[in-house]
Order: structure tokens, then C-alpha cells, then sequence
């Protein structure tokens, strides 16, 4: 696969690739806090045929009080390798079919190193819905080796956040709700203020998918998103959410339209959004 490949899959790629020696395919579901059932639940009861369960929380950084921040380059080495993932793997990652949180486990797996690495266009919601077989209860897998070295390119920090919003070297785009980026809606996690980092612009993830189909808008209909929302895909970009998974859509939807060399703010607005954190703004962007 190359850097520029589309780094989705179809449901009959996978189907004809599934029992390659070489494919590996992951259950990345991911939902908020207090949303049941657990995602890991939802895994044991159906997934699709040798998925292991890829969990964003438990491959994160303990130490961080911050949601599932990305982790040491050694420790997602070694959660990876225990899901039989190995360096000269192919991963084929995929999620309920709602886009919250493959795009996500997508851009780690590229951040730590590893090019070879795909989505299911639909998820699992396609696959069910074209009668496609799947299974329960947990795959273990049998432990592999696998080699990571993190790229600090694309991730970024609360530091050079905050460094942006005076300089505007980058383009911040928020992948949350209206309601939420304008401060009319109050978020999900306590105690986080409600609004947006300063200069930012919004364009909610769901937008840039088929609900009733669960796969991502054809390339025109991306561009259009994007231009919509006031973002030039010639100047640099990071991309934002509430906790730095949905973000992920918005990097796989600019990777798909040629726009590779974006960062994503692990942090997202579970940081930025903390009492007594950085100046907010409110209001539509």
C-alpha cells in the first residue's frame, strides 16, 4: 500500500481476503462514556470471523488522566503484538458502521509505523446488512512481534495548540456537532467547558458519511464538505474533536482526498475544555 492508497476497503475485498495468512481484522468500536452497551460487548456478540477487539482505552496512557492518549511507541508495540498483529501484517480495522472510532485506530497504526493498514468502507453495519457471516465471543489471537517508533508529525499538543491560535500556521477543524463547537450544548464528560479553540473550524464528522449505508461520501461530495466549512486543503491542517477519536474521520476523509500530512489533537476539547484551560470561543465559527 502506498502513502497515497485509499485507505478504505470494501465488504468484498474483505470477504475474498478474510482467510489470507497475512490479514488481520480488528474491531475498533468505540463509544462515549456511559453509552451501553460497552463496545466490548457489543464485540462478543457479533463481530466479524477471527476479529480481535482493538479497545482505545486500553491501549492509551495510563499515566494521562486524559482520555485514551496516545501511548509509548513500546507499549502500542506490545498491546498490538498481543492482538497477533505484527509488522508485516495487513490490518484491516473496522467499527460499528457509525465512523466513531476505526479512523482513529487507522491513524495510530500510521503514526507508530505500520503503512499497511485499511478501513471497512460500511463496517460492520454493511457486512450485516449484505448477510455476510459473523461470529461470538472472544478471538484470541497467538501473540506476535511487532516493531513500533512513533511519529511526532502527526499528533499535536495542548502546547502547540495554544502557540497556534496566535500564529494560525494551521488550520484547526472540529469534528464535533454544531451545538456543541458554538457552546449551545452542553458536553458529554463533567466538568468540561462548552465552546471551541479560537479560530477553529467546524465540520461534524457525520457529514462526511451515508447513514443508511454506513460508508464514507464519494470524493466530490468530501471536497465539498471541506470547502463548505471554509477549509483550504492546500495549507496545513490539524484536525480536533471532543476526545481526539472522531477527529480521525476528518483526517481519513483529507488522507482519501490527497491531503496526507495532518495532525490530530490527541487531546481535542476533553483537554482544551478543562476549568481553568485556554481561552474559549463560542458562537458559529
Amino acid at each position: 500500500m502506498t502513502a497515497t492508497a485509499d485507505p478504505l476497503v470494501s465488504t468484498e475485498w474483505l470477504a475474498a481476503h478474510i482467510n489470507d495468512a497475512d490479514v488481520r481484522v480488528v474491531d475498533a468500536s468505540f463509544k462515549l462514556p456511559g453509552v451501553l452497551p460497552l463496545p466490548k460487548d457489543d464485540y462478543l456478540a457479533a463481530h466479524l470471523p477471527g476479529a480481535v477487539f482493538f479497545d482505545v482505552d486500553a491501549v492509551s496512557d495510563h499515566s494521562n488522566p486524559l482520555p485514551h492518549m496516545f501511548p509509548s511507541a513500546g507499549q502500542f508495540g506490545r498491546d498490538v503484538g498481543h492482538l497477533g498483529i505484527g509488522n508485516a501484517d495487513t490490518v484491516v480495522l473496522y467499527d460499528a458502521g457509525g465512523w466513531v472510532a476505526a479512523p482513529r485506530a487507522w491513524w495510530m497504526f500510521l503514526s507508530y509505523g505500520h503503512r499497511n493498514v485499511r478501513i471497512l468502507n460500511g463496517g460492520l453495519k454493511k457486512w450485516r446488512a449484505e448477510g455476510r457471516k459473523v461470529e461470538s465471543g472472544e478471538v484470541t489471537a497467538k501473540p506476535a512481534r511487532f516493531e513500533a517508533s512513533y511519529d511526532a508529525k502527526r499528533v499535536r499538543s495542548i502546547e502547540q495548540m495554544i502557540a497556534n491560535v496566535a500564529s494560525r500556521a494551521e488550520q484547526v477543524i472540529d469534528a464535533r456537532a454544531a451545538e456543541r463547537f458554538e457552546g449551545r450544548a452542553p458536553e458529554p464528560r463533567p466538568g468540561i467547558r462548552s465552546g471551541h479553540i479560537p479560530g477553529s473550524r467546524n465540520l461534524p464528522y457525520n457529514i462526511l458519511f451515508d447513514a443508511a449505508t454506513g460508508t464514507m461520501k464519494p470524493l466530490d461530495e468530501l471536497r465539498r464538505a471541506f470547502a463548505g466549512a471554509g477549509v483550504k486543503l492546500d495549507a496545513p491542517i490539524v484536525t480536533s474533536c471532543g476526545s481526539g477519536v472522531s477527529a480521525g474521520v476528518l483526517t481519513l476523509a483529507l488522507y482519501r482526498l490527497g491531503v496526507t500530512d495532518t495532525a490530530l489533537y490527541d487531546g481535542s476539547w476533553s483537554e482544551w475544555g478543562q476549568a481553568g484551560g485556554p481561552a474559549i470561543a463560542t458562537g458559529p465559527a
